[in-house]
C-alpha cells in the first residue's frame, strides 16, 4: 500500500488554495494545517496568537539572523530578543513543519511548506493558481468589495506571499520548477483540482 505523502500548497490569493487544501485533506482522511500553524507556533513561543498573525506570510529585515540561527537550532524564542517576530514565526513555523511531517500525513498551506521539507523526501508540492478574473470575482464576493477593490488587494498580497517566499528561502515563489504540478482552479475547479492532488498522492506515493 502507497504511503500518502505531506502535501504543500502554495497559492495564489484568490485561487482557492485554501479550499483545495481543504478538501484534499478529506479525500486522504488527513488533517491541513493553515492557520492553525500559528497556534501552534503561538503554544510553542508564548507569544499571543494575535501578535503572530500579523507577521504570519510577512518578511522581515534580518536575513542574517535567521540564516545564523537555523531552524534545526530554534528551541523557543526566549534567547532571541534581538530578533524581529517575522524571522522569529518564520524559524518556529519550519520547526513545526518538519515536526508534523514526521509524524503524520498531512496538508500544509503555505508558510514556505516545499521549502521547509526540502530534504523530505515524501512530500508532494504543488501551486495553486487561477485566472484573475476569477480571482477578482471570488474576493469581491467573500469580502463585499468592489472590483477595484479586490484588484487591488490580490496585487498586495501576492506581493507579500512572494516576498515573504523570496526572502527566506532565497527561491522565487511560483517558479514551475519549485513544485510537482501546477493547478488552474479556474479551469479545473475546487473539487477537480482536490481530487487530481489526491489521486497523484495516492498512486505516486
Amino acid at each position: 500500500m502507497h504511503k500518502n505523502p505531506v502535501i504543500t500548497i502554495a497559492r495564489q490569493f484568490g485561487s482557492g488554495g485554501h479550499q483545495v487544501g481543504k478538501r484534499v485533506a478529506e479525500l486522504l482522511g488527513i488533517k491541513m494545517y493553515d492557520k492553525e500553524l500559528i497556534q501552534l507556533a503561538s503554544e510553542k513561543s508564548g507569544y499571543h496568537p494575535d501578535v503572530l498573525s500579523e507577521a504570519d506570510e510577512k518578511a522581515a529585515g534580518s536575513l542574517l539572523y535567521t540564516l545564523a540561527i537555523g531552524s534545526s537550532r530554534f528551541g523557543g524564542f526566549s534567547g532571541n530578543y534581538d530578533m524581529p517576530i517575522n524571522d522569529k514565526l518564520f524559524i518556529a513555523q519550519n520547526e513545526i513543519i518538519q515536526e508534523l511531517a514526521n509524524e503524520e500525513q498531512c496538508v500544509i498551506i503555505g508558510r514556505c511548506g516545499d521549502y521547509a521539507l526540502r530534504h523530505f523526501e515524501n512530500k508532494l508540492s504543488v501551486f495553486i493558481y487561477a485566472d484573475e478574473a476569477m480571482r477578482v470575482g471570488r474576493i469581491m464576493e467573500s469580502r463585499g468589495i468592489s472590483e477595484s477593490e479586490a484588484q487591488a488587494l490580490i496585487a498586495k498580497e501576492d506581493k507579500k506571499r512572494a516576498g515573504y517566499y523570496n526572502f527566506y528561502t532565497g527561491k522565487k515563489w511560483g517558479a514551475m520548477e519549485r513544485y510537482a504540478a501546477s493547478f488552474n482552479t479556474a479551469v479545473l475547479g475546487i473539487e477537480g483540482t482536490a481530487k487530481m492532488i489526491a489521486s497523484i498522492a495516492k498512486t505516486e506515493f
